[in-house]
């Protein structure tokens, strides 16, 4: 499920770290003298193969989304076009840069030149050697949005006492939600809904008096509209700071990852990120 993965896999809780202004991780890596670089695989292919998660909203679903639009600014950066590589996660973050970065899926395919929507997270970072981590362009978090009508006040969780709750269950947002003290909301909280975005909407159509997610999936659904209010969750085992998330290329390619951060850099600069993110309904900020 994409907010299982997007939240779970994107926290590192206390190990999540911002890395400054959109600096790679690590310094860059020689390459192999015996041929050509990444950048010059890509230059010579004419496309930038850019792995992007199936089913995470707002980012990507059905080759739509902010990353979708993300992936083709990289690639026209470069000069090249770009070749998407939708794929579903795998467990956990590691095999999803073995199988998309570095080595390439036991199905058949992969690797690609980069991949996006990857936590820019130091214990993540030390654990793949074999990856280059960098470039954090968006910082996210779980909160929860509320009916002002149906809850006019959100200090505490006890505060929803009786009020139905929509979640994804396959997410850190419904991993905190359901063990909120000491399970006290479980029977309130419905479970069944794909993603943030789908537990936003039943919020929308009133069916519920307030939904969890990412900070991204609810703003994408219901920024703007004042009849809610998007606040943190108030429990205490939600990681305050959120998470950063960046793209991931292979370690030895240090060319290709100084390209793509120049590319982010420039779009950071001079609006075009914060474009990317305003038609997806977000709000661009700094990670």
């Amino acid at each position: 499920m994409s907010t299982r993965r997007d939240a779970l896999r994107g926290l590192g809780a206390a190990g999540l770290v911002a890395f400054g202004s959109f600096g790679v991780a690590g310094p860059a890596c020689a390459q192999d003298d015996a041929g050509p670089t990444a950048l010059e695989r890509v230059k010579a292919r004419g496309a930038l193969n850019v792995a992007l998660y199936t089913q995470m909203p707002p980012f990507h679903d059905e080759g739509r989304g902010i990353d979708a639009d993300l992936a083709k600014l990289l690639a026209e950066a470069l000069d090249v076009r770009c070749s998407p590589l939708p794929f579903p996660a795998g467990e956990n973050m590691n095999d999803d840069l073995r199988n998309m970065v570095w080595k390439g899926h036991y199905l058949g395919y992969g690797p690609a030149d980069v991949l996006l929507h990857v936590p820019v997270d130091a214990p993540l970072i030390e654990a793949n050697p074999q990856s280059r981590i960098f470039a954090p362009y968006y910082r996210d978090r779980v909160m929860i949005a509320r009916s002002v009508k149906r809850v006019p006040h959100l200090e505490t969780m006890a505060q929803l006492t009786g009020q139905p709750i929509a979640v994804c269950g396959e997410s850190l947002a419904g991993w905190l939600v359901l063990g909120a003290d000491g399970g006290a909301y479980r029977a309130e909280t419905k479970t069944e809904f794909r993603d943030g975005v789908a537990a936003a909407q039943a919020l929308l159509r009133n069916e519920f008096a307030a939904a969890a997610g990412n900070e991204s999936e609810l703003r994408s659904v219901l920024g703007g509209d004042d009849r809610f209010v998007i606040s943190p969750l108030p429990s205490l085992r939600a990681p305050r700071d959120g998470w950063a998330v960046g793209m991931a290329v292979k370690k030895d390619a240090g060319d290709l990852a100084k390209a793509l951060q120049a590319a982010i850099d420039a779009a950071s600069a001079d609006g075009r990120l914060k474009a990317i993110f305003a038609r997806g309904h977000l709000e661009w900020r700094p990670a």
